[in-house]
């Protein structure tokens, strides 16, 4: 396992990138998944939560949020 660090003006996008992911149905059918069976990690590692942000394959989960993505990039 591996820690997210976030530090100078990405601490803000990240905020942003939290709270978007309640927008993006995918995002919130793994999330209730694996509150609902109390896991860290689900579907051989291709999901997971770390310091509340969703992952997917090894990498922060951008929501669907075309301006947040634009941003992000």
């Amino acid at each position: 396992m591996y820690e997210v660090v976030v530090e100078g003006p990405e601490v803000d996008l990240v905020e942003k990138i939290k709270k978007a992911r309640s927008k993006d149905e995918d995002v919130v059918r793994v999330v209730e998944e694996m509150k609902k069976t109390r896991v860290r990690e689900l579907r051989r590692n291709e999901w997971k939560l770390e310091e509340d942000l969703v992952l997917k394959e090894g990498k922060i989960y951008v929501p669907k949020d075309e301006e947040l993505r634009a941003e992000v990039i």
